[in-house]
């Protein structure tokens, strides 16, 4: 797939914001010893794991649901490439015995259930550990969730790591099962398949976001409100977290690539520097609406600046115009004895009169000025 497809450029769309997410801290306590496992925050305590187990190659195909280590033992050391997906990381006495089953250092599992960190690859010669964020779009809230996923890459199996359950691998599944293309290659274009997988969700959370910038922006040209200040700082504060979360990752790629480690083969470094070229598009997306709507802060400004200034110019031509017009009320309100037009029998309507003078010729030379 080129990377000129998977460009998509923002639509004007829904009202709205990224939503806030749950900024954890590290779960690790301190003076605990290196590879502590402990449950992340946020995680689904009590509720075990869900496993499921893809075994295939280019003529077999198996799948099936385990809930104990003991069905995922068997194929640890088959002919076939096997992944294996763990939905849920409450369970770390599980997580560790899978670590132990499958040769995985304490401190990778440590990695695994520490949520909070960025994007990184560790090369440890007979497994390669991957740790990146898995970006969904829900459209009920209009929030973007943000996950991490931990892959590990062996010889001959894949073993995912996420914080709950539903992800952006289905059409990674149905290829799979639909003896594609996939059940030809090993585990590092199985690893690819999810990487990629992950990567092109970030174009539809950037198309959804782009949606939301652009109406914000259209908003604030035309009605800036106390309301969309605190829409743009929340947004702004979106975008920070989302560049955390994505910048590392090209670092990831690349390592990957690059690698010398024999579990990656040279037919899939092809494939690898097509997700780095998409990693790359998405974090120029990611900046160009950081730019946005660091923007839009100004354009709050200047629009509450100018609402202000044409209060402030009304208020001054109301104040310009009853200026003379106090004057003369404020001559004739004086108590002397001798003012002849306080005995004029029209000198009412005279005052009258010459005030709707000033008041006119007031108005027309502020028309001839474009004051008003």
């Amino acid at each position: 797939m080129s990377s000129h497809s998977r460009v998509r450029s923002p639509r004007n769309g829904r009202e709205g914001v990224a939503g806030e997410k749950d900024r954890r801290r590290p779960g690790r306590k301190a003076g605990l010893p290196p590879g502590t496992l402990i449950p992340p925050p946020g995680s689904r305590e009590g509720l075990p794991p869900v496993i499921t187990i893809l075994d295939y190659d280019a003529n077999t195909f198996q799948e099936k649901t385990a809930t104990t280590l003991d069905e995922c033992r068997p194929f640890r050391d088959t002919g076939t490439v096997t992944w294996i997906n763990i939905d849920g990381l409450s369970d770390v006495t599980l997580i560790g015995q899978i670590g132990k089953c499958f040769g995985i250092h304490p401190l990778i599992l440590e990695s695994i259930l520490n949520t909070a960190q960025r994007p990184r690859m560790e090369d440890l010669e007979s497994y390669i550990y991957v740790n990146l964020k898995m970006l969904q779009y829900l459209e009920t809230g209009r929030k973007v969730k943000i996950e991490q996923v931990g892959l590990i890459i062996g010889t001959n199996f894949v073993i995912s790591f996420q914080e709950d359950v539903g992800d952006v691998f289905d059409p990674v599944r149905e290829r799979i099962r639909k003896d594609g293309r996939i059940r030809k290659f090993g585990t590092d274009y199985l690893a690819y398949a999810l990487i990629d997988a992950i990567v092109d969700n970030y174009f539809i959370v950037m198309e959804s976001l782009g949606e939301q910038v652009e109406l914000l922006e259209e908003a604030l040209a035309t009605n800036p409100s106390r309301e969309m200040l605190l829409s743009i700082h929340t947004l702004k504060k979106e975008m920070i977290y989302l560049r955390k979360s994505v910048w590392p990752l090209r670092e990831v790629i690349s390592g990957l690539e690059r690698s010398d480690n024999s579990l990656i083969r040279d037919s899939t470094r092809i494939y690898l520097r097509d997700v780095y070229d998409h990693t790359i598009q998405v974090i120029d997306t990611i900046e160009t609406f950081r730019d946005m709507v660091s923007g839009m802060i100004d354009i709050y400004l200047s629009g509450m600046s100018m609402h202000l200034n044409e209060v402030m110019k009304v208020l001054t031509l109301i104040a310009t115009i009853f200026i003379p017009l106090t004057f003369i009320v404020g001559i004739y309100g004086m108590n002397f004895d001798y003012m002849p037009e306080l005995s004029h029998p029209y000198g009412y309507y005279g005052v009258w009169a010459v005030m709707i003078l000033v008041i006119a010729t007031m108005l027309i030379y502020f028309r001839k000025r474009q004051w008003i």
